[in-house]
């Protein structure tokens, strides 16, 4: 990387890789070498070398090695020219002067330290908004009341914008022409009148701050019932929504130790959870995460645990999310956290409510993405093949964008599993809808399945007809729900029940109560030619669904085994897993 005669060689042959790396790692003397705790792995027992005549590291761990910029490189998740400049400043080496830049690029880069310097002082005026004024004394009682002390206030140097309209407008004219105060986004111009005004009014303020730790903008809440409740800065010349993580500043080396990140929506949320004392969490500021934030969180580690907020909006938002990390190859996990009560839970919520334990607990246990997305897809309704279409057609463009052949392989078997599908008409269809580009599946009759299989068609025939045994057979069905999750789910429900009633059938009033689709079905089976039906043959097929439910159960219990349980759990497992397969063997 280093050219002979450049600038960076010079630093290397100058910098002491001892005291850089021991900037980061605490280093013993061993012998003629120095060692310590590897920075990029976990271990007890030190394995991690610095050699100071060869000037390189090597783990004799994880394999890590290389000179003084590989090592700074990987650890600060930076390219060559930054690690080169890194390195020279922490040898006291002088950088030389870059090159003359143009009118135009010494005016821009002096605009953005000016607008950088704002927003401190902005940040200072707020602070002082929220401590010491009648209106601020408001704002921290609302704070206080959503469980924020005062050191958490001050650790997230969180301040009040007056309702006033101008107040900011006022401490900052002085020294700021109105050209700077607008492009600020602090300020905001009225387009009919000209006239300036403060773009946050009677609102709590967030610093938000880039990688570096600089403030360049600021989300803040109404704390009345101003809309929108959370309003955030503009874009400006050193602010892009896209390319900025709230926390991220204060995560980067907790990121870098355990090697994920909980990713959630909004500051209240990340604060919560960093108060926790989780601090690898950062925010995506409640907008839609970018690729360019992606980017950015990939610095730092390629695993992610998603925890946005549970409603509506907040599932559309994790399923956006998920296809962008995918894309870039990340290690997913989601945390869907359950009700506090009669109230859908954000992380603030939960953990007020229920405790920092109880969110790591779920923490811990939170489902890879694939179970998370099939869970979604099976609150379809799967008892239709258009149903089970409408699902497949919500999974597949998570499946197109895995980059992973070997994961695409695993989510069709999971897929045909859980949707109950034919595995290799699943794999052909997803072939070819990828070959394709298509990003639904289109009508496969074979995919989704005839619309009743013969032993449901015989059963169901016998429930209308069979006046003998009709009610002693709706009794079987019922107590071991055998037609649950059948594609003639609906069906079975309204004949077991009007054979339970002891009333003659009547199987006019039956279809009265099904869907177009479903009363269809009936009607078909009925004018079906078929045989008189015996007590013998019913219990066949009765026996044949049970077969049926035992495979599907098994399916369950070994998913539930590989997501690796605690203990007791997977004992338990383990002995359902046992009882099913001795059920499957028996019944051959």
């Amino acid at each position: 990387m280093a050219e002979a005669g450049s600038f960076a060689e010079k630093v290397k042959q100058q910098a002491d890789i001892v005291r850089v790396v021991g900037e980061y790692v605490r280093l013993k003397k061993t012998g003629k070498d120095f060692s310590g705790l590897c920075p990029f792995h976990q271990e007890k027992t030190p394995s991690f070398t610095v050699s100071p005549i060869k000037q390189i590291f090597y783990c004799f761990g994880c394999g890590k090695g290389g000179d003084v910029y590989n090592f700074v490189m990987d650890m600060e998740k930076c390219e060559f020219p930054e690690a080169v400049k890194m390195v020279a400043e922490k040898c006291g080496i002088a950088i030389p002067r870059q090159k003359q830049r143009s009118p135009e690029e010494r005016k821009e880069n002096q605009q953005r330290s000016v607008l950088v310097e704002m927003h401190r002082e902005a940040q200072t005026f707020f602070v002082k908004q929220l401590q010491g004024t009648a209106e601020g004394k408001l704002a921290r009682a609302y704070l206080e009341d959503r469980g924020l002390d005062k050191a958490t206030i001050e650790r997230f140097g969180i301040g009040y914008a007056p309702s006033g309209g101008d107040a900011l407008l006022r401490h900052l004219k002085p020294k700021c022409n109105d050209k700077l105060l607008v492009d600020s986004g602090l300020v905001s111009r009225d387009q009919s009148a000209g006239r300036l005004f403060d773009r946050f009014r009677r609102r709590i303020t967030f610093p938000i701050s880039n990688e570096s730790g600089k403030i360049v903008a600021f989300g803040a809440r109404a704390l009345g019932d101003d809309m929108p409740k959370y309003l955030n800065s503009p874009e400006t010349p050193i602010y892009s929504k896209s390319n900025v993580l709230y926390h991220m500043d204060r995560a980067k080396e907790a990121l870098r130790r355990q090697d994920f990140a909980i990713l959630v929506e909004g500051y209240m949320d990340a604060i919560a959870v960093a108060r926790a004392g989780i601090s690898n969490v950062v925010a995506s500021c409640g907008t839609s995460l970018a690729e360019p934030q992606i980017k950015l969180l990939g610095r730092f580690t390629r695993r992610v645990i998603v925890n946005y907020d549970p409603d509506v909006a907040g599932q559309s938002a994790t399923e956006r999310s998920l296809a962008l990390l995918l894309e870039q190859d990340f290690e997913v996990r989601v945390l869907a956290l359950p009700p506090v009560g009669n109230k859908k839970a954000d992380p603030d919520l939960f953990i007020r409510e229920r405790g920092k334990d109880e969110y790591l607990k779920l923490l811990k246990e939170a489902p890879p993405y694939v179970d998370y997305l099939i869970a979604r897809a099976r609150q379809m309704d799967l008892t239709t093949g258009e149903g089970k279409q409408r699902a497949l057609n919500f999974l597949l463009p998570y499946i197109q964008k895995m980059p992973n052949g070997i994961l695409r392989s695993e989510w069709a078997t999971r897929i045909a599993q859980q949707l109950r599908i034919d595995e290799p008409l699943l794999r052909s269809a997803l072939s070819k809808a990828a070959k394709e580009r298509r990003r639904e599946i289109t009508t496969h009759p074979e995919l989704i399945g005839r619309a009743a299989k013969p032993v449901e068609r015989r059963l169901i025939r016998m429930l209308a007809e069979a006046q003998g045994f009709r009610q002693e057979l709706a009794k079987h069905l019922q107590n071991a729900w055998l037609y649950h999750g059948l594609e003639t789910e609906k069906i079975f429900a309204a004949l077991v029940i009007a054979s339970l009633s002891g009333q003659p059938l009547q199987v006019t009033e039956v279809g009265a109560v099904l869907e177009e689709r479903d009363r269809r079905l009936l009607f078909e089976i009925l004018f079906e030619e078929a045989n008189e039906p015996t007590w013998e043959e019913a219990m066949s097929c009765i026996e044949a669904l049970q077969h049926r439910q035992a495979e599907r159960e098994l399916a369950d219990v070994q998913r539930s085994i590989e997501a690796n349980p605690a203990a007791l759990e997977m004992r338990g497992l383990l002995e359902k897993k046992q009882e099913l397969m001795r059920r499957l063997a028996a019944a051959r």
